[in-house]
């Protein structure tokens, strides 16, 4: 019982901390032997395609189109699609006036991967660079991104996403917020010790010959498009100079929508990239991977609810002082999310709270989200949530 107990208590710290600190170390060692890439700013730039998959955005499509037309590049090297198959609102009507847009519209409602998959042949250049129709990127976001081709092992470049938090925000943006920043720290690194491992739907680009379809029921179609990239032998990039930005789910209701989702798409994918997990292909990809997705999408959230019950078994048959104070330590932190839930019932916003409630909620939907996953209740459609 108590060998379990600290099994499950290391992995269970290595996933959320411990990853962070090795890495942080690995790259500081490679720094002493290896020297970082520098870009030539003068080099002419790729052709650029921009795939937009907006579903019943009316409310938001204008100020997307606006910010797309307004990016940093050469108007001649750039192509726009838009597809809105499904929309039922008037997001098709409102973009049919902007010639600089293909705009691709079925009625049918058959998912974002469909609906790549049926943009592809209309794509004429080198990058395609895939955003979501409710964020918005930064004037040098394009330009950042495509630098990284310059180095041919690179096959896609993630950019970075960015939560706008308000000062006094609820849990769901503090904690999406804090997050995002814990996670784009990991990504930098990551791409620095050797390739990230995976890409946001808000912001990434792949090179457009090493596209390959995934199936059409991927739950998290971005992550999968860049990890098949990956598993080719080619790196992911992180920029975070490119970088999307968003509102934080409307309330924590809206975030464990998508979070459950998003788990159910990462056993899914879990499942089916075989390549990626296997050590004999490209074993620092494997590490990387492992450590920094597979073990949060799969065992993790279960060995929480573990070393706590052991945890509990173990003081009471041995008393031991160690574990009365680990003990302590674990109650505190989950009366510390309880209070974040009651504060934000009764929308009081304090911040401290937010973080290991938002902690909870997100381990709690990786659980929710196996079971919905091996249930086979998750659709691939998009499940959009309401956002501030």
């Amino acid at each position: 019982m108590i060998l379990v107990f600290w099994i499950s208590l290391f992995i269970v710290v290595y996933t959320f901390v411990g990853y962070g600190f090795l890495l942080f170390l690995l790259i500081k060692l490679k720094r002493l032997f290896v020297k970082k890439i520098v870009f030539n700013r003068e080099y002419e730039l790729p052709t650029v395609t921009i795939l937009v998959a907006a579903y019943n955005e009316a409310d938001i499509i204008q100020d997307k189109i606006k910010n797309t037309l307004e990016l940093d590049y050469p108007k001649d090297k750039i192509q726009i699609i838009f597809i809105t198959d499904g929309s039922s609102d008037a997001t098709p009507d409102k973009i049919k006036p902007f010639t600089e847009i293909t705009l691709m519209h079925e009625n049918a409602r058959t998912g974002k991967m469909a609906a790549i998959k049926r943009a592809m042949p209309m794509v004429k250049n080198d990058i395609i660079v895939f955003t979501d129709a409710n964020t918005f990127l930064n004037k040098a976001a394009i330009k950042e991104l495509v630098k990284h081709y310059q180095n041919d092992k690179v096959g896609a470049v993630a950019g970075e996403k960015r939560i706008m938090v308000e000062e006094l925000a609820d849990a769901s943006s503090a904690g999406e917020g804090f997050y995002w920043k814990y996670e784009s720290y990991l990504k930098k690194w990551d791409y620095e010790l050797y390739s990230n491992v995976g890409a946001a739907g808000e912001l990434f680009s792949i090179r457009a010959k090493l596209y390959q379809p995934v199936e059409s029921d991927s739950i998290i179609d971005d992550h999968m498009i860049a990890m098949r990239i990956a598993e080719k032998g080619y790196i992911i990039a992180y920029e975070a100079e490119a970088y999307a930005m968003e509102t934080a789910s409307a309330n924590t209701k809206e975030e464990l929508k998508r979070k459950i989702r998003i788990a159910a798409g990462g056993l899914q994918s879990t499942l089916r990239l075989k390549k990626a997990a296997n050590p004999f292909y490209y074993p620092v990809l494997t590490f990387q991977y492992i450590s920094h997705r597979v073990l949060r999408w799969t065992v993790t959230p279960f060995l929480l609810i573990i070393a706590f019950l052991l945890n509990i078994f173990i003081v009471a048959e041995t008393g031991l002082f160690l574990y009365k104070i680990l003990l302590i330590a674990q109650i505190l932190f989950y009366t510390l999310s309880l209070a974040g839930w009651f504060f934000e019932s009764k929308n009081i916003k304090i911040k401290v709270f937010f973080i290991p409630y938002y902690f909870c909620v997100m381990n709690y939907a990786v659980i929710a989200g196996i079971f919905r996953y091996l249930g086979k209740n998750q659709s691939a459609a998009w499940e959009k949530s309401k956002r501030k």
